[in-house]
């Protein structure tokens, strides 16, 4: 098994492509990279971490499973897996791992072949965890871990999280849950349920300190591949040419209803908006709220538009439709689309 690792970004050529080591959208290109394309080695490993991200399954509908008015306040980025299992929130003081594994012969998802190293690597710092339920590693009955993984014929990709010493406010805050007082039990529960690995630790240490003495165990048999600048360019066409699409990000999501509504100076308004592949399919204003003509027409516009709010927004600007409504602005107007 080889460990892949970004180079110093001094060592390459100037004008260089920018990237980001804690971009999470570059590492899935990496992962995709590794198992399609990089021939260097049957197995890879990847130890990496991110900047505030959340992590969508890729069977999930992102837009109901994240807090998108605190992800776009605080600069937290989005961005699709390509194996199934839940929304994560990650950031620089949580580390992910990856295993990506050719072997002969059709492959099934299994476990326990990965999340061994990474449990004796804790165990030797004195953490005593454990592998439970599903595809969770835990302490003291506590989540710390999620994994999932990816199967195509003969290749695996198996990839982790590791709560070293994350923001459990921010991971309850991002994911959708918008009523304050539900935010405040949700970090309660969240607390009772997960926790961080830096809690648990006999000795304190930094992230990067946590990082450093999981690698000198986890490399011991490891020969290590430093990326050139030509797997650099590859992997940045790949995050372009995938994870950084909002077809990918949003557009894959399954289609939905969702009802929105608020009470405003000007009353009461509901939207019922049917959302497919991403965009608006239909939608339809109700309550005790004063309208002018086109309100008809303007339901009509919105139809096409990218359920994404800064499309919304745009659109509702550019048709000034909080003239259909008496006393409603335009902010109110979008509040109660998306």
């Amino acid at each position: 098994m080889i460990y892949i690792t970004p180079p110093d970004p001094s060592t390459l050529p100037e004008r260089f492509p920018a990237w980001r080591e804690n971009d999470a959208k570059f590492f899935f290109a990496l992962e995709k990279y590794a198992m399609e394309e990089l021939d260097i080695a049957p197995s890879y490993f990847l130890f990496w971490r991110t900047a505030p991200t959340l992590m969508i399954g890729r069977y999930q509908n992102t837009l109901a499973e994240i807090n998108m008015t605190y992800a776009r306040a605080n600069n937290v980025s989005i961005v699709r897996r390509i194996t199934g299992g839940g929304t994560i929130y990650t950031d620089p003081n949580g580390w992910q791992f990856s295993f990506i594994i050719r072997q002969p012969g059709e492959q099934r998802i299994a476990f326990s072949q990965f999340t061994s190293p990474i449990l004796e690597a804790l165990r030797s710092l004195g953490v005593d965890a454990q592998f439970s339920g599903r595809n969770d590693l835990t302490i003291d009955g506590k989540k710390f871990s999620g994994n999932a993984q990816f199967v195509r014929k003969s290749v695996v990709l198996h990839h982790g999280s590791l709560l070293f010493d994350t923001d459990l406010e921010a991971l309850v805050r991002a994911l959708n849950v918008a009523d304050e007082k539900i935010v405040s039990k949700g970090i309660q529960s969240v607390r009772q349920r997960v926790t961080n690995i830096a809690d648990h630790l006999p000795e304190k240490m930094t992230s990067l300190q946590f990082r450093d003495v999981m690698l000198s165990y986890l490399l011991r048999d490891m020969d290590t591949y430093t990326l050139t600048a030509q797997d650099i360019r590859r992997v940045l066409e790949i995050r372009a040419a995938q994870f950084d699409l909002w077809e990918w990000n949003f557009g894959k999501d399954p289609a939905f209803n969702i009802t929105r509504e608020g009470r405003f100076a000007g009353g009461k308004l509901t939207a019922r908006v049917f959302v497919e592949d991403g965009a608006i399919r239909d939608i339809h204003f109700y309550g005790d709220f004063f309208a002018k003509e086109g309100l008809e027409q303007l339901q009509a516009a919105l139809v096409g538009c990218r359920y994404e709010t800064d499309a919304v927004y745009a659109l509702l600007s550019s048709l000034n439709a909080q003239d259909c409504f008496y006393q409603i602005t335009l902010d109110e107007l979008h509040s109660c689309i998306i």
